[in-house]
């Protein structure tokens, strides 16, 4: 009897102890699990902080963009503007070199007067010296005729050369002669001087019409000189503008340098923070898988979230087929089931960095306008339970292989 309660407490002893071993498996298990899904986790925040730092980087160089964009649009418009500025120059240096056109003309019209004025004083200078001329011979000649007068005893002789005729005849021929060449030669004088005072007379205005044309020739000179000084101004003007476009349009080359680099640096951000949210994919992913959550099930919305689910399954796959509806209203509605997401409809559309549709704006404006009636029954079997597949998130083909995802 003694050896069986040995015995027996012996057999209790190893059930006791196979249970505390089991117990301390258990609690190993357990331990390895949480140690597991701490290490997941950490692993996911620093996923997340990689992306947090990626969106920052993302946001300064979108920042840089809009600026460089701005200041590329203002220097756009001051090369308009310049360029503007530069034709209407150009046009005014035309007109100035049209109207400088007309007084070389004008010039070359009034010198040609003023060489056939010249000549005309030339030509009457010449006329009034022989006038002159003349006018001193028949001078000359009357002095020397009343000389002999004088000299064979003035009047006296005079009468007596005209009464030493033979008869009464040859006095009255004589005395008529004598007269005749009084009369002749001083009307010869008299003409003589009314010429001389026509040709003075005529001299003074064609002087007077060469006195008007040296005006005028002075006149259309200052014109020209004015008209030129004008035109250097302008020309000076239009080159002060043409290096400032050379400049500016040098600025836009350096923009659309600097803009292509940040759109290279832009894809990259992109394409690694893609890379980077596909992987923190997979990590929720895998840690969900190994709690095991449940996800299916139907949801109690609201008309309001109803309108947001349906929006953003049109935004996101408006053109794809019902079964591509259904495939974004259960990753959104999965989301909401899950622990590792808000738990809310609204909340998981509007979570930073998710939905590329909503940030967009896209969603919002589908909401004003009323979605579509498809989108709207594939929102509502999705809400009622329907699911294709257990997934969290989704990426369209276009963009996977842009990012260079493969799963």
């Amino acid at each position: 009897m003694r050896e069986y309660k040995i015995i027996r407490l012996i057999c209790c002893l190893t059930v006791a102890a196979i249970v505390l071993m089991t117990a301390s498996s258990r609690y190993v298990m357990a331990d390895e699990y949480e140690e597991k899904i701490a290490s997941m986790e950490d692993e996911e925040n620093q996923t997340k902080d990689m992306i947090s730092n990626l969106e920052k980087q993302t946001k300064a160089t979108k920042d840089s963009i809009a600026l460089l964009q701005e200041q590329k649009k203002a220097t756009e418009g001051n090369v308009s503007l310049l360029k503007g500025q530069s034709d209407a120059l150009k046009s005014e240096i035309e007109g100035y070199n049209g109207k400088l056109d007309e007084l070389d003309t004008q010039i070359e019209e009034a010198e040609n007067k003023m060489q056939q004025v010249s000549a005309q004083i030339v030509s009457l200078n010449d006329e009034l010296s022989e006038i002159r001329r003349q006018k001193e011979e028949k001078e000359d000649l009357l002095k020397k005729r009343i000389k002999k007068v004088y000299e064979k005893g003035g009047s006296r002789g005079m009468l007596q050369n005209i009464l030493d005729a033979s008869s009464l005849k040859g006095i009255l021929t004589r005395y008529e002669y004598l007269n005749a060449m009084v009369r002749y030669d001083r009307l010869k004088i008299a003409e003589c001087r009314k010429l001389e005072e026509e040709l003075q007379a005529k001299v003074a205005e064609v002087e007077e019409k060469e006195s008007e044309l040296n005006a005028y020739q002075d006149d259309l000179d200052d014109k020209y000189n004015e008209l030129e000084n004008l035109t250097d101004e302008v020309q000076g003007k239009l080159d002060s503008t043409n290096s400032s476009i050379n400049a500016e349009t040098g600025k836009l080359k350096d923009f659309d340098t600097q803009l292509a680099s940040l759109d290279k640096t832009m894809k990259s951000l992109e394409s690694q923070t893609a890379a980077a949210q596909a992987q923190l994919a997979k990590q929720v992913a895998q840690r969900l898988a190994m709690k095991k959550e449940d996800t299916s099930g139907s949801y109690s919305a609201s008309g309001s979230e109803l309108e947001w689910l349906a929006a953003t399954i049109q935004a996101e796959a408006g053109g794809e087929s019902y079964t591509g509806k259904l495939g974004v209203g259960s990753v959104i509605m999965n989301r909401v089931k899950s622990s590792a997401f808000p738990n809310d409809i609204k909340s998981v559309i509007t979570q930073n960095m998710q939905f590329a549709s909503y940030r967009s704006g896209k969603v919002e404006l589908i909401i004003a306008n009323g979605p579509n009636s498809s989108c709207i029954n594939a929102a509502q079997e999705v809400l009622n339970g329907a699911r294709i597949g257990d997934y969290l998130f989704f990426m369209t083909k276009y963009y996977a292989d842009y990012y260079g995802i493969s799963d």
